[in-house]
C-alpha cells in the first residue's frame, strides 16, 4: 500500500472514531496514534464495519471480507483492546472502541503481544494534553453526560444523609451484585509514568471490572481475574490512599470502576487543569464545612484531587485560626476524599439541593452521550457501507445538531419520552438485550 493510501485509511479510521460517542479530533498526534496501533487492514476493516454491536455475518456483509479472514482480523484487533467483542445470543458481537473508554485504557492496560508502552503514552499524552482539543471537542459545549460518575466514600457521608444513598452509589454494593471481577493497570498512571508525570505513590493496578467488561479484559490479557473479596480489598485500600472512586455512568450492570489521584487521572485533570468540570460527573452529595469544628489545619485543602477548597483568611479572626476553607460548589465532585483527611469531623458530604440524574444503562447513556456530541445518527444508522444509510445519517444528524431540537430532546421533559422510543424501535427490530446492557 502506497504512503498516501495509507494516511488517507488512517484518516478515514480517524472520522470514524471521531464520530462515536467519545469524540476525537483529528490531528498529526492522532495520526500517529493509530499508525501506530492498527495495521492498515485492521484500519480498512474498522472504517467498514457498523458501528453499533454486530454479529461477524452482520460485519461480514458491511465489510465484504470473507468470514475466516475477517475473524482473524477482528481477533487480532479484540487482542489489543481495539475492538470489544461481547458474547450475547450463542456468539460474539464486535464494536470499535472510541477512545474512551476503549482505545486508551486498553492500549496502556495491554500486558501481551509487543508492548510499546513508553511510545504509546508519550503519543497519548501529547494528544490528550498537548491542548485543549480533545477536553473541548467532547466538553466545550456545557455537554453533560460523561464516561465516568464519582461515588462518594460512604465513610465521608453525613449521617442524616447516609440513609437515602442508593445502591448504584456505593462502590461496596456494584461489587457484591457483580459476578465477574477483574484488575488491571490503571491506564492513566501507566502513561503517566512514562511521561514521567506520576509524583504520587499510588499503586498501578488498581482498575476495576464487572461482568462482561472484565470477561472482556480477562480474555485477551488486559486485566487478571480476581475474587470478590480481592475486589472489596482493592477498595479499602483505595479508601486508605485518599484515592477517588468513580464509576462506569450508569445505574445497571457497572461494567467498570476507576480509583484515581488527581495528579494523573485524565478526568480530573480535564477539571483542575483544563478548565472542563463536565469531564466526570460528580456524586448526589457535596462536601460541607461544619466550622465551628474546623480548626484550619488546611488537610482538606491539600487533600483535594482538583483544588475545589481554598483557604481564606478570616478578618480579625476570634481565636488562633487564621484561615477557613471555602469549596468551590460548582466543581466539587462530592468523592469525600476531603472528609477522609479530617479528624474533627468538621467535614462531611451532604445532600445536594438537586439529586444528579445518571443513565439507568449503558444504552441509555451512549445514546444521550451521542446525542450530546452530534453523533447520534451513526446509532441510529450505524452501517457505513450502505448509500441510503448514509442519506439518513447525513439528514437525520443535521436536524439533530441544531440546538433547539437537541435542547428539548435532552430537556427533563422529553428525555424519558425520547428514550422509550429509541428503546421501542430496538426491540421491534429483535434486539431486546441491547437495551438491558
Amino acid at each position: 500500500m502506497a504512503h498516501s493510501n495509507a494516511k488517507d485509511i488512517y484518516r478515514r479510521l480517524g472520522k470514524k472514531i471521531d464520530s462515536l460517542p467519545t469524540r476525537a479530533p483529528w490531528n498529526e498526534t492522532l495520526y500517529e496514534i493509530l499508525k501506530e496501533l492498527y495495521t492498515p487492514q485492521e484500519a480498512e476493516v474498522l472504517v467498514k464495519m457498523p458501528y453499533g454491536l454486530s454479529s461477524l455475518k452482520q460485519v461480514a456483509r458491511s465489510t465484504k471480507y470473507a468470514q475466516a479472514e475477517l475473524r482473524a482480523t477482528l481477533e487480532s484487533l479484540c487482542e489489543k483492546g481495539l475492538v470489544f467483542d461481547v458474547w450475547v445470543k450463542d456468539q460474539y458481537h464486535y464494536m470499535p472502541a472510541p477512545l474512551a473508554v476503549g482505545i486508551f485504557e486498553n492500549t496502556m492496560m495491554r500486558t501481551r503481544g509487543e508492548l510499546r508502552s513508553a511510545e504509546w503514552a508519550r503519543l497519548f499524552h501529547d494528544y490528550m494534553h498537548g491542548d485543549h482539543a480533545f477536553y473541548a471537542a467532547n466538553f466545550k459545549h456545557g455537554e453533560k453526560v460523561s464516561i465516568l460518575r464519582v461515588l462518594p466514600h460512604e465513610e465521608a457521608i453525613n449521617e442524616a444523609d447516609y440513609v437515602e444513598i442508593l445502591d448504584y452509589e456505593k462502590a461496596t454494593a456494584i461489587v457484591e451484585n457483580a459476578d465477574k471481577f477483574s484488575i488491571g493497570l490503571c491506564s492513566c498512571r501507566h502513561e503517566k509514568l512514562h511521561v514521567g508525570e506520576k509524583p504520587c505513590k499510588a499503586p498501578l493496578e488498581t482498575c476495576s471490572s464487572f461482568g462482561s467488561s472484565a470477561d472482556i479484559l480477562i480474555r485477551h490479557g488486559l486485566a487478571r481475574e480476581v475474587s470478590r473479596s480481592e475486589m472489596l480489598e482493592n477498595i479499602a485500600r483505595s479508601k486508605e490512599l485518599k484515592l477517588v472512586l468513580s464509576a462506569d455512568n450508569v445505574q445497571k450492570n457497572v461494567g467498570f470502576m476507576c480509583h484515581c489521584c488527581g495528579c494523573c487521572c485524565n478526568l480530573l485533570l480535564g477539571v483542575s487543569q483544563h478548565g472542563f468540570p463536565n469531564t466526570i460527573v460528580t456524586s448526589t452529595y457535596i462536601s460541607h464545612i461544619d466550622e465551628e469544628k474546623c480548626t484550619g489545619c488546611e488537610k482538606c485543602a491539600k487533600a483535594c484531587p482538583i483544588h475545589a477548597i481554598e483557604m481564606a483568611p478570616i478578618v480579625n479572626p476570634p481565636t488562633k485560626k487564621p484561615k477557613n476553607p471555602k469549596i468551590d460548589e460548582t466543581i466539587c465532585l462530592g468523592c469525600g476524599v476531603c472528609a477522609l483527611t479530617c479528624h474533627k469531623d468538621a467535614v462531611r458530604l451532604v445532600k445536594r439541593e438537586q439529586r444528579v440524574l445518571h443513565p439507568e444503562t449503558t444504552f441509555e447513556r451512549v445514546i444521550l452521550a451521542s446525542l450530546e456530541r452530534g453523533t447520534l445518527q451513526n446509532q441510529l444508522f450505524d452501517d457505513p457501507q450502505s448509500i441510503s444509510q448514509q442519506f439518513l445519517r447525513g439528514f437525520v444528524g443535521g436536524f439533530l445538531r441544531l440546538p433547539p431540537v437537541k435542547q428539548a430532546l435532552m430537556s427533563d421533559q422529553s428525555r424519558s419520552r425520547f428514550l422509550a422510543a429509541l428503546k421501542s424501535g430496538v426491540q421491534r427490530q429483535g434486539k431486546d438485550w441491547l437495551v438491558e446492557m
